[in-house]
């Protein structure tokens, strides 16, 4: 029995989002106190920041669709870019695979994984270059003498090892996968472009981080609340999580604590940041999903 993908994964996104909104109403987190920070001039430009992120990311999303044929208007490419959001609360973020079978003339599955794919590689890559701040400060604490060489050397085998297993598997896994070969041809489409618009839209999360903290009465450098975010995103991702719950807040609220921070601001910090980088997405996905569906008719769950 073929099961209803597009209407399974809207169910999937709602109740993941349902729960998410329990978890916040119900927890210990002081909430009227973080909505009035987001009220602030710093909350409202850590906000426009998290914006920041998603046009950029649309844009790069955009760009790889006109590749496929469907040069969209950047006001459209954006709004479908969004209504993807919808479905990021799912594990390892793969219900947002789904953005190029939503759209009226939907893409192939090869096509449309090929595009995840292109987007999950872009942001991995640039999120890994900003975590070196973060990984910098890690490494010179004094209680990481004893194990930061030999955790250096362990990764530098661990590289190399995996650099030459890919090596040796990528012509078998380019056949059995083919929507990785068309993966590989949407970043070989401007590089330099998707790269610097990658980099920027979570270097822009990341300041939004260090925003919250000075909102919140705490001081951290820049470049270290950038590294801090980025190390906490990479985590979350490894969890495969449905959006990194869970791993993701808990690394970032360790980081922090680590940092200096008590543990009341750190979690304070934390649940602002991911109302701002999560949640945010979400209901402006549900949104434009909604518009999407019912206004435009560009958009299929059928």
């Amino acid at each position: 029995m073929k099961l209803p993908l597009k209407p399974l994964l809207l169910v999937v996104g709602v109740a993941a989002t349902a729960y998410a909104v329990l978890l916040l109403l119900t927890g210990d987190a002081p909430l009227v106190a973080l909505w009035e920070a987001l009220a602030t001039p710093n909350g409202a430009t850590a906000a426009a920041l998290c914006l920041l992120n998603y046009v950029l990311r649309g844009l790069r999303w955009r760009g790889w669709m006109t590749h496929y044929g469907r040069p969209y208007p950047p006001a459209q490419g954006l709004r479908l870019y969004l209504a993807g959001y919808t479905f990021t609360p799912t594990p390892g973020n793969v219900g947002e695979a789904a953005r190029g079978l939503l759209l009226r003339q939907p893409l192939g599955t090869a096509d449309s994984l090929a595009v995840f794919g292109a987007e999950r590689l872009a942001d991995l890559l640039a999120l890994l270059i900003l975590t070196l701040p973060g990984l910098g400060w890690l490494l010179q604490r004094p209680e990481a003498a004893s194990w930061q060489w030999p955790l250096i050397l362990s990764l530098a085998c661990a590289t190399l090892l995996l650099s030459a297993v890919l090596y040796v598997q990528r012509m078998r896994l380019l056949a059995r996968l083919p929507w990785l070969q068309s993966a590989r041809q949407c970043l070989a489409q401007r590089p330099g472009l998707w790269m610097a618009q990658t980099l920027l839209a979570w270097a822009a999360q990341g300041l939004a981080l260090w925003l919250v903290c000075q909102e919140l009465g705490w001081s951290i450098e820049e470049s270290l609340a950038i590294g801090f975010y980025a190390l906490a995103m990479v985590g979350g991702a490894l969890s495969l999580l449905p959006a990194g719950l869970g791993g993701t807040e808990a690394l970032l609220a360790g980081l922090l604590v680590l940092q200096g921070a008590a543990l009341a601001t750190a979690l304070a910090i934390t649940v602002m940041v991911r109302l701002l980088t999560l949640w945010l997405a979400v209901a402006l996905g549900a949104l434009a999903l909604l518009y999407s569906l019912f206004v435009a008719r560009d958009i299929s769950l059928r």
